[in-house]
């Protein structure tokens, strides 16, 4: 089981950056990937970025490239997505989440098996 809880939400006008963390708590099994998805409202579930806990590999939506950076602390257990240059298409419920049971669903940013509860990111223009 994993506990994935996420922090550092907010608002923030065009331009900007936030930082989010997630503190991970992992019981028994070991995260194959991490990774960071969003949704924001009226609109479908967007995988933003997803790290690999062994190699260290990244993967990023399109959406986001160039702009966010997700990053790995082992010794903290703590996952963390710099966002720089947020836009308000940015806007979102930001929702930490890791794999631990299928390691193909690291290959893309479509669905991992554990979650957040959510941060709120509001953009303002």
């Amino acid at each position: 089981m994993v506990r994935l809880v996420e922090s550092g939400g907010g608002s923030v006008q065009a331009g900007g950056s936030l930082r989010l963390s997630c503190a991970t708590f992992v019981y028994t099994e070991t995260s194959y990937c991490m990774g960071w998805f969003r949704q924001a409202t009226g609109k479908e579930r967007e995988g933003v970025a997803s790290i690999n806990t062994s190699g260290g590999d990244t993967l990023y939506g399109d959406s986001v490239k160039g702009r966010f950076t997700i990053s790995l602390d082992k010794s903290k257990n703590i996952l963390y997505l710099q966002m720089n240059d947020l836009e308000p298409e940015d806007t979102a419920i930001y929702y930490c989440a890791a794999e631990t049971e299928t390691p193909r669903r690291c290959l893309t940013l479509e669905y991992f098996g554990f979650w957040g509860q959510g941060t709120q990111v509001t953009v303002s223009s």
